[in-house]
């Protein structure tokens, strides 16, 4: 695999892959989600879940809510891939993380980027401590906030106020992501990938976690993806050679335009590839990740911000929520395992491909 990135980076040809990617992707028919009463509750007009896989709300007039559960049996992993509430749809959001017995909220992005609402401020913030929401009937309190660098953890408590039953659930935010393009190196995510790992909330005692960006296909396939490859790796070993592309394809049979440019995928690969260096038992890494400390900061960058499925976009982030946009969000203009293994994750792995960086600038891309 590692040969395969070396000889797609030396001949450019990222933007390729990723076309003959979008070519080869499955379309499912999304007619629920065209329906005139839902039109108010997708974020963005051209992306829509797919009627196969979407999740259904049990306890609802109207059970629609544009998420997708995506499911890769082979890894046990279950993702249910969302757009970031809408303000008319923070309730429904909360219903169905208690109908799924879903135990961690993955998000992307942060609630305002580039002076734009990119997701509704749907968990209380420290001064307030609790958010009602009366349409679904359920209390949302805020337990502890950890902030660093670059995430930020959460422990919230979902009380379902007609029964009175509580819950806790853990809230991963990861505030750094740029708004348009990548981060510089995959350490920092991957070291965002082991906190939710640790928490065992991916593994299969839970309800599938719930990912979440803006439109819920570009940054949350990406985490999706590298998370699901790392896990066959970890499997496989060295058995059978791992064929990302295979894999995204098989991933967009659940939700659209799952990673949304060629940068993103990109990434995608470096971040597998770093990851899988820990899978192999690099020490020098373990010992890095023992003597790493996450800083605890208040970052400039820091803001407020079940069911199962047969097989069968992002986020165009320079629109307002209230501008829907018309066109496809794929823009084309881009250039638990074994714990002590997944430990080692660390900053230490982003050393190969850090240099392959500072070799080779990209311009930005279109995706947040």
């Amino acid at each position: 695999m590692e040969r395969e990135f070396e000889d797609i980076e030396s001949e450019g040809r990222w933007h390729k892959l990723y076309m003959e990617i979008r070519s080869q992707s499955h379309e499912c028919s999304y007619k629920v989600a065209k329906y005139p009463e839902n039109r108010s509750r997708n974020r963005y007009r051209d992306v829509s879940p797919f009627d196969h896989s979407r999740v259904k709300l049990k306890s609802a007039d109207n059970d629609y809510i544009n998420a997708s559960l995506v499911v890769m049996e082979e890894a046990q992993r279950c993702y249910i891939l969302t757009q970031g509430p809408l303000r008319n749809t923070c309730g429904h959001f909360w219903l169905m993380i208690w109908e799924q017995k879903t135990k961690a909220i993955v998000m992307l992005n942060r609630v305002i980027e580039k002076g734009l609402e990119k997701c509704a401020q749907y968990w209380p913030v420290a001064e307030e401590r609790e958010m009602a929401f009366r349409d679904t009937r359920f209390l949302v309190t805020l337990l502890s906030e950890d902030v660093k660098s670059y995430y930020t953890t959460r422990a919230l408590e979902l009380q379902n106020m007609s029964t009175g039953e509580k819950r806790e659930i853990h809230h991963f935010h990861y505030t750094t992501w740029p708004d348009f393009g990548v981060p510089e190196s995959p350490a920092s995510f991957l070291k965002f990938l082991l906190k939710v790992r640790e928490s065992g909330a991916l593994g299969t005692d839970h309800g599938p976690a719930v990912v979440h960006c803006s439109a819920g296909i570009g940054r949350s396939g990406t985490f999706s993806l590298v998370d699901t490859c790392l896990v066959l790796m970890d499997r496989r070993k060295e058995e059978s050679p791992l064929d990302i592309r295979r894999i995204l394809l098989d991933m967009r049979k659940y939700r659209m335009g799952l990673i949304q440019t060629p940068d993103q995928l990109r990434f995608s690969f470096m971040s597998v590839l770093e990851g899988a260096k820990c899978i192999l038992g690099d020490s020098s890494l373990q010992t890095q990740r023992r003597q790493d400390q996450e800083p605890t900061a208040d970052s400039p960058e820091r803001c407020n911000g079940g069911q199962q499925a047969g097989p069968t976009g992002e986020e165009n982030d320079d629109k307002h929520d209230s501008e829907r946009p018309s066109q496809s969000p794929e823009q084309d203009n881009s250039t638990t395992h074994k714990r002590r293994r997944d430990e080692s994750f660390s900053t230490g792995q982003s050393q190969r491909t850090d240099a392959a960086d500072k070799k080779r600038k990209r311009s930005k891309s279109s995706d947040s």
